[in-house]
């Protein structure tokens, strides 16, 4: 049998979605064919079988064990992908499998049952604690057919939120282990729909929108608390021949070895007696954790002046990762983010400019494998004015040549955050109040306590709409009353007077 249609076939199996493609490929190897007709028994009750079998075509039936009474006895139907015999490596079969038709089975030898209980969903061998960090962000918990669960680990990246490159890399790795290990992904889509919890797990639901010969396309729902927050689309390909040209050509700029990483940038901060003393000192008092993407600036940068919109650095992802082909492009969809908005702001950099953004979608098309623990250079500018156009490049070693390896088109909506004066913000809620109840009114309700922090905080919710201070409103709740409560006795004594 062709291999490749073994290697598809086991792809498609829910149990092996937990397997680095290593694994899978072992036990494409070691799968032994067996052809069983009509009414033939697969495994009889109380023998040990032959190892773990794989349903390839035909239907078989599970009848339970014998209790005294024929016809009480549990039965279950058996089609193309389903297994049995997974876990009871050395003891006997509790059930009869019988053929419904003609029926081909895969048997994978019980001395092999090892290779179904790989260290991670990346890599058969080895010890977690040698894995890279961006390995182990990426790996998630398979918890049930196409459905998997990720975490926000402590040492990843924070940003106050789940990392958009961590949603993108999660969300590509629970669909690149649907699919079999001879389609890779060449194109994904994804939406950000709400911000997520760093200290909530995320559960990643698979939709098979389609799977065909040559590609395979994959919807991908990040959940928390029973809420999508997040999108992605993302369609496969096998390795194909085809036409190939490049029109980009390589920038001119440094080679990685020669220019300082992020801890020497930072050492520099700290020691360079140019800068003043106290700026010095807020770095320093800055908790310093190191990306698991290792990041080196090809062009300086100031945040006070106004450049062009373009960036380009060299990255990689610190240690060693496996060779599986899908944690790699993983890697390259999780970094892909990283300093997208920094670029989108170069134009309009200012001495005390602060700003809020917001994701909104993120698009990859990857042109040929790549390697992402070895450097690759990251190069973004902006054309047209409303679409962002990165392209990473890789070097090969063996030809000393530069290719693109895939493109990037990224949406952010920034806008700059306007200092508020909170006493010109009260004052105007108070005068728009007064225009609408009396002073006796609400001197007759604090008189009487009626007029509660929750009373005004459902005014301020309701007038909102005229000011810019949403993210305030318990803040205000108390203000707002303090300076009500001085208002109207303000206006007592002037009336007594």
């Amino acid at each position: 049998m062709d291999r490749e249609a073994v290697i598809e076939f086991l792809g498609q199996v829910p149990l092996l979605q937990r397997l680095p493609s290593s694994s899978l490929m072992k036990v494409a190897e070691l799968v032994q064919f067996k052809s069983y007709d009509h009414g033939d028994y697969v495994v009889r009750e109380g023998e040990t079988g032959q190892g773990i079998y794989f349903i390839w075509e035909g239907q078989a039936e599970v009848i339970g064990p014998s209790n005294g009474d024929e016809g009480n006895r549990p039965e279950l139907l058996l089609r193309k992908y389903d297994y049995f015999g997974y876990g009871i490596s050395g003891s006997v079969h509790q059930v009869n499998v019988i053929a419904l038709s003609k029926l081909t089975c895969l048997v994978l030898p019980h001395g092999n049952s090892n290779l179904l209980q790989p260290k991670s969903i990346w890599n058969a061998e080895g010890t977690p604690k040698d894995f890279s960090l961006v390995q182990h962000i990426l790996h998630l918990e398979p918890i049930d057919a196409d459905i998997f669960r990720g975490f926000t680990l402590p040492d990843s990246p924070s940003f106050r939120q789940v990392f958009g490159g961590q949603f993108i890399g999660q969300a590509l790795a629970a669909a690149s282990k649907t699919v079999d290990c001879l389609k890779h992904v060449h194109s994904l889509h994804a939406y950000f729909l709400i911000a997520g919890d760093n200290n909530l797990p995320i559960v990643y639901q698979v939709h098979r929108a389609r799977d065909g010969n040559s590609f395979a396309t994959r919807q991908v729902d990040a959940k928390q608390n029973g809420a999508v927050v997040f999108s992605l689309m993302a369609s496969f390909q096998k390795n194909e021949v085809g036409f190939e040209h490049q029109n980009s050509l390589m920038p001119l700029v440094p080679p990685p070895e020669t220019l300082p990483s992020m801890e020497e940038l930072r050492e520099r901060r700290l020691t360079d007696p140019r800068l003043p003393m106290e700026y010095r000192k807020i770095v320093a008092r800055e908790t310093f954790v190191p990306w698991p993407i290792e990041i080196r600036f090809c062009d300086s940068s100031s945040s006070r002046r106004p450049s062009q919109p373009s960036m380009r650095y060299w990255f990689r992802a610190r240690g060693k990762l496996s060779d599986d082909q899908a944690l790699h492009r993983c890697v390259l969809a999780y970094a892909s983010d990283l300093l997208f908005v920094g670029v989108s702001l170069n134009p309009h950099r200012r001495k005390g400019l602060k700003t809020t953004t917001l994701s909104l979608d993120h698009s990859i098309w990857f042109h040929r494998p790549v390697k992402a623990d070895d450097w690759l250079l990251y190069s973004a500018n902006r054309e047209p004015i409303s679409m962002w156009w990165p392209w990473i490049c890789d070097r090969s070693h063996v030809q000393q040549e530069w290719r693109a390896c895939c493109f990037i088109d990224s949406r952010r909506s920034c806008k700059e955050i306007e200092t508020v004066n909170w006493g010109t913000q009260i004052k105007a809620l108070i005068m728009h109040l007064q225009q609408h109840l009396s002073n006796a009114k609400i001197y007759a309700w604090f008189c009487h306590g009626s007029l509660s922090c929750g009373d005004i905080g459902e005014i301020l919710r309701q007038e909102l709409s005229l000011f810019c201070c949403c993210l305030f409103v318990p803040i205000l709740e108390w203000m707002l009353q303090v300076y009500i409560k001085i208002w109207v006795l303000q206006g007592y004594i002037a009336s007594m007077g």
